[in-house]
């Protein structure tokens, strides 16, 4: 026995369901463009495809949607209809998609790569001022100097231009890299000289050196029109260790403006000569262009708001 649930073929239950929706999208294509072939092109089907998809719908509904002159079509008063119908679904479809996109864009994991020095004595002390601009988004730091690759999971990176970037990245200057001696408060008469020409560095100041930019004092020199010190000195493997040694006053280290400023401030660390260009920038980079309105692009106007404070 068929049960009464099933209704009757033709009955008003039956004549709710949908002819297929390749057919529906075959139907509006042709019927926006009244052509076949343009609606096949921009499908991605063949001209014959799309004519026997309009023609299952037209034969499933029973009437003609289209009249076929020559080679030309023109829809009918029901095709019409129906092309309304079909155009505002699918309307809704793509932007009820959209807006699950922008959703996902915003709620997935954003991974940001930082110089690890700048990570840690710059970025991180200011980041809960961004978070507190994005309260559902989740970007992850992660400390990377050097080169590195879009393709290994990095969605953004902040470097120093003193290599090669990645082949097709777009490159977002944030600030010029100004550097100078520093030392602690309590080592500076000690450590530095002040004539009628000004201060200068003494030649008996133990100078801190770091690894990772074997060059920082070089670049100072050059940048400045002062002496270089003597090469002998600690060394140490990281510039983050060299400025940690020069807030415990082991000697004078460079430090880099962004790098030092909150030390400064708290009156740890002081800079009897001021800070100079040495050429270099920092950058944001990106796999592409930033789109205005975009979380990136929050960010690019974030960190150079952050970088506006200057010695």
């Amino acid at each position: 026995m068929i049960s009464d649930n099933h209704g009757e073929y033709g009955s008003p239950s039956t004549d709710n369901r949908l002819p297929s929706l390749l057919a529906l999208r075959c139907f509006e294509a042709a019927a926006r463009l009244e052509n076949f072939s343009r609606a096949a092109d921009e499908l991605h089907l063949t001209h014959g495809a799309v004519s026997r998809a309009v023609r299952l719908l037209e034969d499933d509904l029973g009437l003609a949607l289209f009249e076929r002159r020559s080679r030309r079509v023109f829809l009918t008063p029901e095709g019409r209809s129906l092309a309304q119908a079909v155009r505002q679904g699918l309307d809704l479809m793509r932007q009820g998609v959209a807006d699950l996109r922008a959703r996902a864009r915003q709620q997935r994991r954003w991974v940001l790569s930082c110089e690890p020095t700048l990570l840690m004595r710059w970025l991180i002390p200011r980041w809960p001022g961004f978070q507190a601009r994005h309260p559902g988004l989740e970007l992850h730091l992660v400390a990377g100097g050097g080169p590195f690759s879009f393709a290994s999971g990095i969605d953004l990176a902040i470097r120093r231009d003193d290599f090669a970037w990645p082949a097709g990245s777009h490159v977002e200057p944030l600030f010029a890299e100004r550097i100078g001696p520093v030392c602690r408060p309590d080592q500076q008469s000690a450590w530095f000289r002040h004539s009628k020409r000004g201060a200068a560095l003494h030649a008996k100041a133990p100078a801190l050196h770091t690894r990772t930019r074997p060059g920082a004092w070089q670049d100072w020199a050059e940048a400045s029109g002062q002496p270089l010190p003597p090469a002998s000195g600690q060394s140490f493997e990281h510039f983050y260790f060299s400025l940690q040694a020069a807030v415990a006053g082991l000697g004078v280290a460079i430090g880099p403006w962004h790098l030092v400023q909150d030390d400064i401030a708290n009156g740890l660390l002081v800079a009897p000569l001021g800070f100079v260009d040495d050429g270099s920038q920092y950058c944001l980079l990106s796999p592409g262009p930033l789109q205005a309105g975009s979380v990136q692009a929050d960010l690019l106007a974030w960190l150079r708001a952050m970088a506006l404070t200057s010695p």
